[in-house]
């Protein structure tokens, strides 16, 4: 029995999913393309599946692992700023928790 049809549909489903995260990523709605990413990632896990795809469907396939890919790319570029500002929010709490812990001691 062929698995093509539902495999080809898991990749559709997946490339819709990595769509709408790129939507959301667009809006700066990055709790929403968290919360996609773990439907992408349920998604991807169902692909475990072993089926064999004709010529036609590999092409197929091909498409939409292309679109994917895009999709990923474009959501890591959007993201970029904001996990950098994050990454500035995080040093400077790291900075500042140094700067009590060491006047905490002084004043002991």
């Amino acid at each position: 029995m062929s698995h093509t049809p539902s495999i080809l549909r898991q990749y559709e489903t997946i490339a819709r999913i990595s769509g709408r995260m790129l939507d959301e990523a667009r809006i700066n709605n990055w709790d929403k393309v968290v919360a996609l990413g773990e439907e992408y990632q349920d998604a991807v896990e169902s692909l475990r599946v072993n089926g064999t795809l004709s010529n036609e469907d590999r092409e197929a396939r091909r498409g939409l692992l292309i679109k994917i890919l895009d999709d990923d790319a474009s959501i890591r570029m959007l993201a970029r700023p904001e996990l950098d500002r994050l990454g500035a929010l995080l040093g400077n709490m790291k900075r500042q928790q140094t700067i009590l812990h060491t006047y905490s001691r002084t004043i002991s």
